[in-house]
């Protein structure tokens, strides 16, 4: 994909959804954070429904931290991993009250920092809190940037790279956002609605099957 198609890609992705956002609940900056951490290996959904139960008791790193490990438990324990997820929380809030005054930084190194944050979740509150032009590469953005010929690359970190590189700056602060909607709906892993696709005349993978229909015809 050249960066004309790029351009027309993204732009035809933001006709359908002009304004795209997470599909984690979250009323601030704290409860983003701790909803992307619990997202790991784990639906939205799933997330949503345990932050939903969550948030109206705790929803400080004050209130969580006092909760402690066991009864943070109570309320996630339907999450994959949530033992670990439990002690990494309750460790961060503890960061977060101790070296940043109970704030969220917006600052990279100190997110990566905080245990259970690594830099796909730091990037996601970059981008989505603080709105800076960051990606934030998961497996929905990596399985489609390679598939589509967007961005190639054989690691995540490679993948990101070369998005924030290739994206067309006027949609670089919404990109993650229609990547991952579009990849967890549409360019689905096993098999991609195709039929449902908005960007199928842009895409190497369409072109492929296409051309290779043709050919055993």
């Amino acid at each position: 994909m050249n960066q004309r198609q790029r351009q027309e890609f993204f732009a035809t992705l933001r006709a359908q959804n002009p304004a795209p956002t997470t599909e984690l609940n979250y009323n601030s900056p704290f409860e983003l954070l701790i909803a992307v951490i619990l997202s790991a290996q784990a639906t939205d959904v799933g997330v949503n429904k345990a932050t939903d139960k969550l948030y109206p008791v705790a929803n400080t790193p004050e209130a969580i931290y006092q909760l402690g490990v066991d009864g943070l438990k109570q309320y996630i324990k339907t999450i994959g991993l949530f033992n670990s997820k439990a002690e990494n929380v309750i460790k961060t809030c503890r960061q977060l009250i101790e070296q940043h005054n109970g704030e969220v930084p917006a600052d990279r190194a100190a997110l990566e920092a905080l245990p259970g944050v690594g830099r796909k979740t730091a990037n996601v509150v970059l981008n989505t809190v603080f709105k800076q032009p960051v990606m934030a590469v998961d497996t929905h953005i990596f399985r489609l940037s390679n598939r589509t010929g967007l961005a190639k690359g054989k690691t995540v970190r490679a993948v990101e790279d070369k998005l924030v590189k290739v994206v067309p700056a006027e949609f670089m602060l919404d990109a993650h956002h229609w990547l991952i909607l579009h990849g967890r709906y549409v360019c689905t892993a096993r098999k991609p609605k195709c039929d449902e696709c908005c960007v199928t005349h842009l895409c190497d993978y369409f072109r492929d099957q296409t051309r290779r229909i043709s050919h055993s015809a």
